[in-house]
């Protein structure tokens, strides 16, 4: 989630970035902002207008939403249009520096600078970012969810005699089996957990004695620790 929210808030910048580069544009006075836009059919000055004003929206939603699904959303339906409208490009021979799109450096005359990098480029970084990171979310994310969920269906206790390590289903609590490893008769039951502060945060953090040297992220500040034996 950290990496797909970065790519959010990275695209709602580029976006942001590249409206308001569209609005400087159309106070300008160019000639070719006269032009009829080929696929909208708008004079170009108010074609990119359009697109920028599009833009826009997507970036505040990118930047101020709360909602990771409805954002990445919002970003697929933007490349979506941005390939459609390609696409079409192609389809009439039309150059893209006499579109909307493509006017994003033209008036400035920035085509071989960063700006011109930014817009050939951030159609497709949107594109494969919101794709892929939707595909986590709708497909991956929920088979990881459905996987923790079972795993969390089996507990682990210790022997009290030698130590070691037992697995079981949650609904065999209550039975007595023989160790697999001493053979004494034990009762499965719910490990006790133990407690220890974050080296960090001093957060309090409460574990099964079989996560003794495991390493997790603090529950309060995120920050990786090593579950060690209360003292």
């Amino acid at each position: 989630m950290k990496l797909i929210k970065f790519f959010i808030h990275s695209a709602g910048a580029l976006l942001l970035a590249a409206a308001l580069v569209r609005f400087l544009i159309v106070t300008g006075s160019d000639l070719v902002l006269a032009m009829p836009e080929p696929m909208l059919g708008l004079p170009l000055r108010y074609a990119v207008l359009l697109v920028g004003g599009f833009e826009l929206l997507v970036a505040l939603i990118c930047l101020f939403g709360r909602r990771p699904g409805v954002q990445l959303g919002w970003l697929a339906w933007a490349a979506t249009n941005y390939l459609v409208y390609w696409i079409g490009l192609f389809m009439m021979h039309c150059h893209p520096q006499t579109t909307c799109i493509g006017s994003l450096t033209d008036p400035l005359r920035f085509a071989h600078g960063n700006i011109g990098m930014i817009a050939k480029f951030l159609p497709a970084y949107i594109a494969i970012g919101s794709y892929t990171a939707l595909f986590w979310l709708c497909i991956i994310e929920p088979m990881l969810g459905r996987r923790r969920q079972s795993l969390s269906e089996f507990l682990k206790m210790s022997c009290p005699a030698c130590g070691i390590h037992i697995r079981f289903a949650s609904k065999n609590l209550g039975q007595k089996i023989p160790c697999p490893k001493c053979q004494i008769s034990i009762t499965l039951r719910r490990p006790d957990l133990l407690k220890m502060d974050c080296f960090f945060c001093h957060g309090h953090i409460k574990f099964p004695p079989h996560a003794i040297g495991e390493k997790i992220s603090c529950p309060h500040c995120n920050k990786d620790i090593t579950l060690k034996e209360p003292v």
